[in-house]
């Protein structure tokens, strides 16, 4: 899906980010999603570009992802998803109920918030540093913190499909794409019989598939 800008002129959603970036899988998911058509320049970590001062002009922080879409340009990746389903898919992946619209923020927000310091700590442990290198007491900590975490989301999606509920939402994304991850890399987890459903209805997705279910790097 292409949009229209001012006095009709075609315009096309811009990403810029590495694929293996956590953060740029939930635009790239959310995207795809939603059928918008995008261009994906790579840029972080062995790319480059993020220092390059055209882009820091966009993004001052210098990390990916960034987004430009009809003059409009936005860096942190909850808000670019919050703001591509509010504009392409209201009342789809974005709520039309503001209190089942804030149900999801509240999951997107947790997501980042809270259960994003134990995964990071897993991740980088066992993705990202050579096992000569690695802290295994700081991992296994991680690791069981992460999974105290996830039964909440566990318990939440007792009688749901999704966090939001019958269908895939805002709220989804994020969680969606560390829960790759989590079932990925090779720890111990317990068997959640909501978190594991919900996580399969989610492979069964082709922009899942696409975006997020890509080898671990």
């Amino acid at each position: 899906m292409r949009g229209r800008g001012v006095q009709g002129k075609i315009y096309m959603l811009k990403i810029w980010g590495r694929t293996n970036s956590v953060n740029v899988k939930k635009v790239l998911w959310c995207a795809e999603e939603l059928e918008i058509a995008y261009e994906r320049h790579d840029a972080g970590m062995q790319f480059g570009v993020v220092n390059e001062p055209w882009y820091r002009k966009m993004n001052p922080n210098g990390l990916v992802p960034t987004i430009e879409d009809d003059g409009v340009i936005l860096w942190e990746s909850n808000a670019i998803v919050r703001y591509l389903a509010a504009r392409y898919g209201s009342g789809t992946l974005s709520p039309a109920d503001p209190g089942v619209r804030a149900a999801c923020d509240k999951w997107m927000d947790w997501t980042t918030s809270t259960l994003a310091g134990p995964y990071r700590d897993v991740f980088w442990g066992l993705v990202r540093t050579t096992p000569e290198k690695r802290d295994a007491v700081r991992i296994e900590a991680a690791c069981r913190k992460g999974n105290e975490l996830l039964a909440i989301a566990d318990a939440a999606l007792d009688a749901k499909q999704f966090l939001g509920g019958d269908r895939l939402s805002i709220g989804d994304i994020p969680l969606g794409c560390f829960a790759y991850a989590w079932y990925e890399m090779p720890i111990e987890r317990p068997a959640w019989i909501n978190l594991d459903a919900w996580y399969r209805r989610l492979c069964e997705r082709p922009a899942y598939r696409k975006h997020v279910m890509l080898p671990l790097s």
